[in-house]
């Protein structure tokens, strides 16, 4: 698993989630599977089936979340600049085409949040903006074809 580059706040938001997995919902998911058990024939358990299909898919996620914090690398935020665009910076850029603005904060892969407008470093927006600094124009390659962007601000 690769190195995952996350802010305190995104790595303590994983550990809480880890911890709420293993304390609670595994407990949870034994505790179903004990019930189907002591209904008797497990071959034609619905109950019994369905409560191991969810104990698989939590342990999945389990292991990794486990990975993901086992490979974390937290930022220092202090050393974040804003002379070009790297993680943990607001960027407001405008699209040369229609003119439109638009602000995103650059965040690791797992804290990505579109809603909240955290875009991943590893998207094609993400990996095109990094490193250009304000007036850049970037052009960036995406499903639909070329996008052009320009930076107007960065910030903190």
């Amino acid at each position: 698993m690769a190195v995952s580059y996350m802010t305190k706040e995104g790595y303590n938001k994983l550990l809480e989630e880890l911890n709420f997995l293993e304390s609670e919902k595994r407990p949870a998911i034994s505790k179903q599977i004990a019930e189907a058990r002591d209904k008797g024939d497990l071959s034609e358990n619905a109950e019994y089936d369905a409560a191991k299909e969810a104990q698989g898919i939590l342990e999945a996620k389990i292991a990794q979340l486990k990975g993901l914090v086992s490979n974390a690398r937290l930022i220092d935020e202090s050393q974040i600049s804003t002379e070009s665009v790297q993680i943990l910076n607001k960027v407001t850029i405008r699209n040369t085409k229609n003119n439109q603005k638009m602000t995103y904060m650059l965040v690791s892969e797992s804290e990505a949040d579109l809603k909240a407008g955290k875009i991943s470093i590893n998207t094609p927006i993400g990996k095109g903006l990094m490193g250009k600094k304000v007036g850049d124009i970037a052009e960036i390659k995406v499903p639909s074809g070329l996008m052009s962007f320009e930076i107007m601000d960065i910030s903190l």
